[in-house]
């Protein structure tokens, strides 16, 4: 698809590389297909579009790599912990990339939202993966941390900060504070996680382990 844009127009000027599944639960409950497909999707799927994008904005000198990343990429999410884990990964290799690239005429930016009004809310695990014994939707995990953000804001921000070229764009609002807190002061969003997974626990029928207590997984 990449070939045929670039041989129809003579050029690539942008490559959104937007792949992502949501996969959750709790770790001693996932299975391996579970982070194999985290890794997959999210990671993989952002590699391939470089690899096939890059070569060609590099022969012609110019062109923007745009990667979606996520707040989860920032920021630690409990009981998100393969998605989280693959969006810092998308972190890590957009800014990578963004230095490497910077002089030869290519721009690299990447895309960490904090919760957005798309269809990943509600879809869950993906179907074909093993159930999980403890399970929370997406949406009421999410919601309690913060109301998704519309998608079309969402992408107009994604514009606007391409335009300006920043390496990392965060929106709302509330994510990038959420950022900065957790860049200043770990220790404040740790609270909030905590609360968080406690709440999440609470809903799913999780006992809360007694004091000094070790918790044992009750998962085949």
């Amino acid at each position: 698809m990449v070939e045929d844009a670039h041989r129809e127009h003579g050029r690539l000027d942008l490559m959104f590389n937007n792949a992502g599944v949501g996969i959750g639960g709790q770790v001693d409950e996932l299975s391996l297909e579970h982070w194999n497909r985290a890794l997959d999707v999210n990671v993989r799927g952002v590699i391939h579009g470089v690899h096939a994008a890059y070569p060609l904005m590099l022969a012609q000198g110019f062109g923007d790599i745009v990667n979606t990343g996520s707040a989860a990429g920032l920021l630690p999410v409990p009981l998100l912990a393969p998605y989280s884990m693959s969006k810092h990964a998308v972190v890590g290799l957009s800014l990578s990339l963004r230095a490497e690239a910077a002089d030869r005429g290519v721009k690299v930016s990447v895309v960490c939202p904090g919760v957005t009004e798309t269809p990943i809310l509600d879809k869950g695990n993906p179907p074909d993966l093993p159930t999980l014994q403890h399970m929370l939707s997406g949406r009421e995990y999410l919601e309690r941390i913060r109301k998704p953000y519309p998608a079309s804001a969402l992408a107009a921000d994604i514009l606007r900060g391409v335009g300006r070229n920043r390496a990392v764009i965060i929106a709302p609002r509330a994510a990038h504070v959420q950022w900065l807190i957790q860049r200043a002061a770990p220790f404040l969003i740790e609270r909030g996680v905590l609360k968080n997974v406690a709440w999440a626990r609470a809903t799913m029928g999780i006992a809360r382990p007694a004091q000094g207590a070790r918790a044992t997984s009750t998962s085949p």
